[in-house]
């Protein structure tokens, strides 16, 4: 079990952050057989351009570098806030020391693919650190950047979901609707049936929060330079999946207020903005605006603006009317 002794500053500090970085690297893990495998529709969208581009880029040298447990720092760098870009991380690793890229290529690169000649003469290079950035920027472009907007969209919704949960029942009930095995006991999180053992204090410096849609379970950074941070799979990954069509839909709902009405409902179980709705459920932005404007003239969605954004959220007659319906 993982247990971590939290304080009343280190919960004033926590927070939540996006990493593209760390979801390219799980997505090359996944493909690569070493992770949760992804579902059919995506594994055979993206396996051949992934085949190519082991053939054809640096791409198995960072590949090399992922342990069972873990991988290198610089490759995946701690993101700062929600706002975190694939250009910000890239900027990041480019920027790694090469003694410093090489100190963890002696500690993570073990395994039998880092005995490889061609991944060998990558790792030994005074050049290293640019070879790796360029694969992984071309792994991006072709594997990942495309559906990204997507992704990012179901991951902020997860966070107005959580800081929502937050804000009504506290920290405690926030921390345990992560996963099943994270419970809040004796002032610490605690992880059952982790790989990772021990007891690690926060020390005032918070917890990092990422939502991922790739991490298979419940993942944690513990050490230098990263905060210590939990990784948690993100909720609504069903449009990502390509699933939008088994998402319940209750037949007397969908009568009442039309097939993309419903969907919009039903989806809308934490507040989302027009913008987050439309990529999240793969739906043009105007018809979602259109939807979402008679939907609200019916009284079963109010909106209130949150910085930048204007989020929907569904009335208690909206509640009512999906309640009913399932």
């Amino acid at each position: 079990m993982l247990r971590f002794e939290v304080s009343v500053e280190d919960l004033l500090r926590s927070r939540f952050a996006l990493s593209p970085s760390l979801d390219l690297c799980l997505l090359l893990r996944s493909l690569a057989g070493q992770d949760r495998p992804l579902p059919r529709a995506w594994a055979t969208r993206l396996l051949p351009a992934f085949e190519r581009l082991r053939r054809e880029t640096e791409l198995n040298a960072v590949l090399a570098l992922h342990a069972p447990q873990g991988g290198p720092n610089f490759v995946a760098p701690p993101p700062r806030g929600l706002n975190q870009t694939w250009a910000d991380d890239l900027a990041m690793i480019r920027a790694t020391p090469l003694e410093e890229a090489r100190h963890e290529f002696a500690t993570t690169a073990t395994g039998p693919s880092a005995r490889d000649p061609r991944v060998r003469a990558v790792l030994d290079s005074t050049d290293a650190v640019p070879r790796i950035a360029e694969a992984m920027d071309q792994a991006w472009h072709e594997l990942l950047a495309t559906d990204w907007p997507q992704l990012r969209a179901i991951c902020e919704r997860d966070v107005v979901h959580r800081v929502g949960v937050i804000g009504e029942h506290g920290w405690a009930t926030a921390i345990e609707s992560l996963h099943p095995s994270i419970a809040w006991q004796a002032g610490g999180i605690e992880i059952g049936h982790f790989p990772q053992v021990g007891t690690v204090r926060l020390a005032g410096d918070g917890l990092l929060l990422i939502p991922s849609v790739f991490v298979g379970n419940i993942a944690a950074h513990l050490e230098d330079p990263w905060p210590r941070t939990l990784i948690y799979r993100v909720r609504g990954t069903a449009a990502l999946w390509g699933e939008q069509e088994t998402v319940p839909q209750p037949d007397a709902l969908t009568a009442l207020v039309g097939r993309a009405r419903a969907r919009l409902l039903l989806a809308l179980d934490a507040p989302a903005s027009t913008s987050h709705l439309a990529r999240s459920l793969a739906m043009a932005p105007g018809a979602v605006g259109d939807h979402l404007a008679i939907l609200r003239g019916a009284g079963l969605l109010v909106r209130a603006r949150s910085g930048r954004s204007v989020l929907y959220r569904r009335t208690p007659l909206g509640e009512a009317l999906v309640a009913g319906s399932g």
